[in-house]
């Protein structure tokens, strides 16, 4: 890879600062950023490649803290529903024909989504994972990955936490590191306690995350009240979920109460709010979340409840839901909708070590934005015009680990005119039931 010197480009640092470097330049030394800040010559000597970066906005790659890749074969399919039919009814019985193959193809297709639109980092949990980490593997992508297991039909419950297990084994640490993994009982509602006590087992022997929904309808609650007595955050925390490091999506509905367990335990959340408001789920607390000392993540959850990935489009809802649900402009300022896409959604995955911030020493995985466009002037404020204004749509280039896998809005590492045809090709198959 060598040196590659980014010249002339402004430099959304993420630091925790809230420093911009105008005109500035960045050095790239291998899968490392090596320098952020002003122009000096001498940053030139021994580059491989110098990038002309004016009229483009750098910053940290976007990360993705909750999805199903392989749901964007079943975008559009089920619309407008409640999720408990739109669950048992549309997406249950369609995904149970789905084959390896229709995985590959579909995470495929969100794979080429995510690069077009800025993500660097997923978090993704679903079925046919292997696939789901070779397409990762292959496109370049860095990602986190579990098997997704519902706890029914019984008979099958000691092969699917075989094979999670197996899975998180195999591929942790695969990629060249790009990959890591974590295990996943779906849900409580569709994992019985002593199958959830399982997991927990197996995740402290692995030494890997847990990973689940929670809380996300009121239903949802109101059933585990009925079936256990409790909550569900009380009712995972007495199966010793939150004694692993546990990453939890959704946690729509919650009391005060709830908020200080999560925080007391250190758990991560991923804030869906696009897939939230278009299921009828509700809206997120987030702001007390945040108040609490919650680390909180965005996620898009998959193209079938959404209807992309594109996580600039997540930010604005974040930032705009809680502004009006609380009354207060305040709630979720611009600076921390992007943080939540960038720093904290690095955090949310145990790798703020490495990712979410330009600074020196961090992962090379940085997108470009074109900011020379009529959305984004006057240039008062380029955070607010991130959020506000920009999409997914507007990235240029995107690098991880050094290497680009968009370069001019072409992609580098996957043949999309292929992906889209065999996409839907995979599609007419499930819709008409053939084998």
């Amino acid at each position: 890879m060598g040196k590659t010197v980014i010249w002339g480009g402004t430099f959304v640092t993420m630091d925790g600062d809230g420093r911009v470097i105008q005109d500035g330049a960045m050095v790239i030394r291998d899968d490392r950023i090596e320098y952020v800040g002003e122009k000096k010559e001498e940053l030139k000597e021994g580059a491989g490649e110098i990038v002309d970066g004016s009229r483009r906005a750098y910053l940290p790659g976007l990360i993705n803290t909750h999805g199903h890749a392989a749901m964007s074969l079943l975008r559009g399919y089920a619309d407008d529903l409640e999720l408990k039919v739109w669950l048992e009814e549309k997406m249950w019985p369609m995904e149970a024909k789905f084959t390896a193959e229709d995985v590959r193809a579909g995470a495929l297709l969100t794979a080429a989504e995510m690069i077009r639109s800025g993500t660097t980092c997923f978090v993704d949990m679903y079925d046919h994972m292997d696939e789901v980490a070779q397409v990762a593997e292959q496109s370049g992508l860095r990602a986190v990955l579990c098997r997704g297991v519902i706890g029914f039909p019984e008979e099958a419950r000691d092969a699917k936490l075989a094979e999670a297990v197996a899975f998180a084994r195999n591929w942790n640490g695969a990629a060249g590191g790009r990959i890591r993994t974590m295990l996943a009982p779906h849900a409580p509602y569709t994992c019985p306690p002593a199958y959830i006590e399982r997991f927990v087992e197996a995740a402290h022997e692995l030494d890997v995350p847990l990973h689940t929904h929670m809380s996300e309808t009121r239903r949802e609650v109101e059933q585990n009240v009925a079936d256990y007595g409790v909550r569900p955050v009380e009712h995972l925390r007495r199966l010793g979920v939150f004694t692993r490091p546990c990453l939890v999506a959704h946690a729509v509905h919650l009391t005060d109460e709830e908020i200080g367990l999560l925080a007391a335990h250190g758990v991560r959340v991923s804030h869906n709010p696009g897939s939230n408001l278009k299921l009828a789920s509700g809206i997120a607390r987030i702001r007390d979340m945040r108040k609490a000392g919650i680390v909180v993540g965005l996620g898009t959850d998959s193209a079938a409840s959404n209807n992309n990935v594109d996580m600039f489009e997540e930010m604005r809802l974040a930032a705009l839901l809680q502004k009006g649900a609380n009354l207060d402009p305040t709630a979720v300022p611009a600076a921390e909708a992007l943080a939540m896409a960038t720093r904290l959604g690095a955090t949310a995955v145990w790798q703020d070590d490495s990712l979410g911030r330009l600074s020196p020493g961090m992962k090379a995985d940085f997108i470009a934005v074109d900011v020379d466009q009529p959305h984004f002037r006057p240039l008062t404020d380029l955070v607010s015009h991130l959020v506000y204004s920009a999409s997914g749509r507007d990235v240029t280039d995107v690098c991880v680990d050094g290497r680009w896998l968009m370069r001019n809005r072409e992609l580098l590492t996957l043949d999309e005119e292929r992906i889209l045809h065999e996409a839907e090709r995979r599609f007419e198959r499930l819709a008409s039931g053939r084998a």
